[in-house]
């Protein structure tokens, strides 16, 4: 084949059908994440959800340490398969979602880290955490307490004074760093199942890819990604909010546009099959893949949901309820 019959195929590739209507999907998509991102209602996000554990006994240390011990642990498996594939790694999207999870224990770690710091040297009555904790356990004893019902008023409007401002001084602390921290660990959550289950269930069992070789490093990647996010949501406090689907949609879009772009300029091996775009489904597995955004974010919301229904039963003492 000469050189120019290469290059018309090149530019041939791009004028099928097939890709102005992915286009139109992909367009769509992130309009629509973008729209959601624009109108949601951000909760106010405390800055004591970021690193005191939802556990009542547990010191905030534990989960600083944790954090701490899964950042090195992915730095170490990150390492290594930047040793064995250099640059060519990014080229898959789960390194791209595995550098990201890192990202995450980087930023909790800093910020748990910075928590204890200001846990340990100054007053609890300064920082607020306490307040946080007597407001909890005023509103839940206060129905059963027997108060004359002019005291009942006056005392009522203290705790919401009080609780005001203690809540409003940790909403400005949480800041910048508090909202990427939970926007990183909320699109982790879906990249990592995304990940895991296209990996287990889809291109291990049934395709078959030249340059994809499983291997132990392979596997610990895809497994210590969930696990490691898994531990911390037991863990954490973090609220989790439906709305930052959004984000992992952007996410995965990103990498979409990633291939798009590279692929324009020469690459013509796509890492996943349904990727490509000279197959007359290239439109419907793209619709796939953003549709299945919504079960994946949705299953790890509902393993959040769970960990607060069932954990405040099983544990009553020992695990605090959500707000």
């Amino acid at each position: 084949m000469s050189e120019t019959e290469e290059n018309e195929e090149g530019f041939g590739y791009w004028l099928r059908w097939q890709v102005p209507v992915c286009a139109l999907i992909l367009i769509a998509t992130i309009s629509t994440a973008l729209f959601q991102i624009t109108k949601a209602k951000v909760d106010p996000l405390s800055h004591n959800d970021l690193w005191i554990p939802r556990w009542r006994n547990l010191n905030p240390l534990w989960l600083l340490l944790y954090r701490a011990l899964a950042f090195l642990c992915l730095a170490r498996i990150h390492f290594d398969i930047l040793a064995l594939d250099g640059v060519f790694s990014f080229y898959f999207y789960t390194q791209w979602t595995f550098t990201l999870v890192m990202i995450y224990f980087a930023l909790a770690t800093v910020v748990s880290a910075y928590g204890c710091w200001v846990y340990f040297n100054k007053p609890a009555s300064e920082i607020g955490s306490r307040a946080e904790f007597l407001k909890r356990d005023l509103e839940e004893n206060l129905p059963t307490n027997s108060i004359a019902f002019k005291d009942e008023e006056s005392r009522g409007s203290n705790i919401k004074l009080q609780s005001h401002y203690a809540k409003e001084e940790f909403e400005l602390r949480a800041g910048f760093w508090g909202y990427l921290m939970q926007t990183t660990y909320q699109t982790c959550a879906g990249a990592v199942i995304l990940t895991d289950v296209v990996f287990w269930g889809v291109i291990v069992p049934f395709l078959s890819i030249s340059h994809l070789k499983l291997n132990p490093l392979m596997g610990c990647m895809h497994t210590m990604n969930a696990f490691f996010l898994l531990v911390d949501t037991a863990l954490n406090n973090l609220p989790f909010p439906w709305f930052r689907i959004a984000y992992f949609v952007l996410w995965s879009s990103g990498y979409i546009i990633f291939q798009w772009v590279i692929h324009a300029c020469g690459f013509t091996w796509w890492p996943y099959p349904f990727l490509e775009l000279n197959t007359p489904w290239a439109p419907v597995w793209y619709l796939c893949l953003a549709v299945v955004h919504i079960p994946c974010y949705g299953l790890y919301a509902l393993i959040v949901k769970t960990k607060n229904t069932i954990l405040p039963r099983w544990f009553p003492r020992a695990f605090l309820r959500p707000y």
